[in-house]
């Protein structure tokens, strides 16, 4: 039986591995920061969020905010992750390339449309119910 090669990454363990893992994270945030979807949605987090405190929102609905505009930083990064991924294995123009990228820009619009409803839902009910 063929004997494999040293694996090209090795793995961290203990502390080691937390501190590798907030590099990575780091590395990933800075890779985002690149995007300009991803500069408009942290835009309209701190927008958001302004507009929050300004109508007297409470502390449990901007958690909840700011927990939803997580999701949609998260989703971002992965719809992100997709498309890098797909422009690699795949550089020309493809159905199944298409179908992927499509489906997780979709998935970043779902979370914006809930962020949304939810701003909608907590502005408006401080400004017209209050």
């Amino acid at each position: 039986m063929a004997e494999f090669s040293k694996p090209a990454v090795t793995k961290e363990t203990g502390i080691r591995h937390f501190f590798a893992a907030a590099g990575y994270s780091w590395g990933g945030f800075q890779r985002l920061l690149q995007e300009s979807a991803f500069r408009q949605e942290l835009l309209f987090a701190a927008v958001a969020l302004i507009l929050l405190i300004a109508v007297g929102a409470t502390i449990g609905e901007i958690v909840v905010a700011m927990v939803l505009f997580l999701g949609v930083f998260a989703i971002e990064a992965m719809n992100t992750a997709v498309e890098e991924v797909i422009d690699r294995i795949s550089p020309e123009i493809s159905n199944v390339g298409k179908h992927a990228k499509d489906l997780g820009s979709f998935a970043v619009l779902c979370m914006l449309v809930a962020s949304g409803i939810y701003l909608l839902y907590v502005i408006g009910s401080h400004l017209l119910f209050r």
